[in-house]
């Protein structure tokens, strides 16, 4: 050990005590009062020879101790400014908004999906409030979407009631005698409104995956020729003339009869319904590599531009339409869950064209 390192003034010897502690006076001799057979002058004790070390790592745990305290506090109250929002996070911990966030998710469980999150900070940042944004437009579209739907089915079924009450209650009070004439209306609206009915259990299967298809191998050209007869009394008596024409030899398409057959009748059904007396429509297959393709084509009073891009959504009509609007929609959909696809061209005047496509071999199995 170097001599004088962490000892007192008396233990390095000093000018004032040599030899001895402080007590033992000036000339460092031993005291009368010093017991016999003690060592003088008395040896340091172990403490006194590791005093320096020991301050010096106490000071250093005192240090580190006081460090530690100060780090945690100013954390403490980062974070807290954080979720208070006072701050904005862009470190490692990459928060946003905190109570932003929060007052988000309170509103929009109360039914507020129009509550947007203020999209800023660095990228990261921007891409969470992004998709937080992203799913309350798509709540809120999803919200339009069902009060429309429903507003638009209570109207469909107002009229086919209205029909029906009024017309049973006329009988009911003998203002109209319960002949023929009278009872017609009540069971046309009672169609309609069963036609309905299954329209919309349609479209519910086909949204949940629960529509079931009976493929099979079927004639697309016979089914066309049948679908072509079952309409003609209906085209004959408008003064419209009704076309056929295949393409080649034609192979047999993997599809559900029932339900191709409705999306060819609700095709023609519209095309009748929207061409002049004196007009055509025409249907025509062919084969489009590992697709077959049914076209209907008419000379009628064509669809309007702005019209035409949503022709395919629910309850979408054009002018003077008296259908309910969905015809279209579940062909989309029975199409669509077919493997293929159904496009519409059309001109204001020239006609309107409706294309759909049937899978010659089955490119995934339908649930």
């Amino acid at each position: 050990m170097s001599q004088g390192r962490g000892r007192g003034p008396w233990m390095r010897g000093g000018p004032w005590m040599r030899g001895g502690p402080p007590w033992a006076g000036p000339s460092g001799k031993r005291p009368p009062w010093w017991p016999e057979g003690e060592p003088w002058p008395p040896p340091r004790p172990p403490w006194m020879r590791h005093r320096g070390r020991f301050v010096r790592r106490l000071a250093l745990m005192l240090t580190g101790v006081f460090i530690l305290v100060a780090g945690m506090i100013t954390l403490g109250v980062w974070l807290a400014a954080a979720a208070l929002g006072v701050v904005q996070v862009a470190g490692p911990v990459r928060l946003i908004a905190v109570g932003d966030l929060v007052e988000g998710a309170t509103r929009i469980q109360s039914g507020d999906y129009g509550f947007r999150v203020v999209e800023r900070g660095p990228p990261e940042l921007r891409s969470v409030a992004h998709a937080f944004n992203a799913m309350s437009e798509r709540l809120q579209a999803t919200e339009n979407q069902r009060r429309s739907f429903l507003a638009d089915v209570t109207h469909e079924l107002r009229t086919p009631l209205a029909i029906i009450r009024g017309q049973a209650e006329g009988i009911s009070d003998g203002l109209y005698p319960g002949d023929a004439p009278h009872l017609t209306p009540i069971l046309e609206a009672a169609h309609t409104m069963e036609r309905l009915v299954d329209d919309l259990r349609t479209l519910a299967l086909s949204e949940t995956g629960s529509l079931n298809l009976a493929l099979e191998r079927i004639d697309v050209a016979a089914l066309v020729v049948e679908s072509l007869a079952s309409f003609r009394p209906q085209a004959e008596a408008r003064q419209i003339v009704l076309r056929q024409e295949m393409l080649g030899d034609l192979p047999s398409a993997l599809a559900d009869p029932v339900r191709i057959r409705s999306v060819l009748g609700n095709l023609l059904a519209n095309a009748i319904a929207h061409t002049p007396a004196g007009g055509s429509v025409q249907v025509r297959a062919q084969r489009s590599g590992d697709y077959l393709t049914v076209t209907v084509s008419d000379s009628g009073e064509g669809i309007p531009a702005d019209l035409l891009p949503s022709i395919f959504e629910r309850f979408v009509r054009g002018p003077g339409s008296n259908g309910s609007g969905l015809g279209l929609a579940i062909a989309r959909d029975l199409v669509q869950v077919h493997g293929g696809a159904i496009t519409a061209e059309s001109q204001p005047g020239a006609g309107t064209t409706i294309r759909f496509t049937l899978p010659l071999e089955p490119l995934e199995q339908p649930h």
